[in-house]
Order: structure tokens, then C-alpha cells, then sequence
């Protein structure tokens, strides 16, 4: 709850600086000050607003290279998805950074047999990827372990 509270209040001060810095009127002047001071004389004009020719892309992943395949990390974009649905991983089990985790490819060990999912077995195992499920372990997508074995 802590961590909401503190959150929510900056997120509050937030929006209040973004309130307070365009309070101008966008084109270069200032408003009046509440004390009646007048404006300089000389305002600086506005800089003007780049040309679309040179504009600078929001998205910058270039569309002409055609999405890798699912799994795979396209250089300096973001991580795809694991799939969904059942889903056969094969490889050699590693230790996790917390006691008892086991890790697979990337994939953290939800379940399954502890015999066969020791840590350096070679191992092939069916489950699901649940990406939003909450662990105690510090690393590795969640999979559901539906079966495994020794491979």
C-alpha cells in the first residue's frame, strides 16, 4: 500500500510541473505577471517547428526488416511474448538465483517433478508460459509444468 501511496503522489507532482510549464502561450511570449509588470519589448520569437522531412520517427524499428520469429529478440527491441498454449522446451536445467528455482531456456520451472528437473539434468519438458504470474524468483518467465522427463 506504501508503494501505491508513493507512486500515486508522484505521479501528482508529475502532472502538476507539466501544468506549471505550459502555462505560456506556446508562441514565444510570456503572460502577464500578476503584478502588473509588462512584457519584455522585444519578445524572442518562437522557434519554428521542424519540417516533416525532418522529423525524427516516433517508432524507431525500421518497418522494412520483417519481424523474427516467435521467441527469438530482434536487436535492440523490445522482447516478444512467449507463446501461448502448450509448449515443449528441451535443454539442460539451471539453478536460479533463489533457492529452489530452476530455470529452462530462459523459462522458470513451475512444478514438475524435483527428481527430474535437478539442476544440470538434460531435460525436455510440456507446459504454459504465464507471463503476468507473480514469483518469488528474480528471474525467467513463469511456465506451468505439465509433465517431464529425463532426454
Amino acid at each position: 500500500m506504501r508503494t501505491f501511496r508513493l507512486a500515486l503522489s508522484a505521479l501528482v507532482v508529475c502532472v502538476a510541473l507539466s501544468a506549471c510549464g505550459g502555462q505560456d502561450g506556446g508562441d514565444g511570449t510570456s503572460s502577464p505577471s500578476p503584478t502588473g509588470a509588462q512584457p519584455a519589448t522585444n519578445p524572442t520569437p518562437a522557434s519554428p517547428s521542424p519540417s516533416p522531412s525532418t522529423r525524427v520517427p516516433d517508432d524507431p524499428v525500421d518497418p522494412t526488416i520483417p519481424d523474427p520469429p516467435l521467441g527469438t529478440k530482434r536487436p535492440g527491441g523490445p522482447t516478444p511474448p512467449p507463446p501461448v498454449g502448450d509448449t515443449t522446451l528441451t535443454g539442460t536445467v539451471a539453478a536460479g538465483v533463489e533457492p529452489n528455482c530452476r530455470l529452462l531456456d530462459g523459462y522458470l520451472l513451475i512444478g514438475g517433478p524435483r527428481d527430474v528437473l535437478a539442476v544440470g539434468a538434460k531435460v525436455s519438458v510440456t507446459g504454459r508460459a504465464q507471463p503476468g504470474m507473480m514469483t518469488t524468483c528474480q528471474q525467467g518467465i513463469p511456465f506451468l509444468v505439465e509433465s517431464a522427463r529425463r532426454g
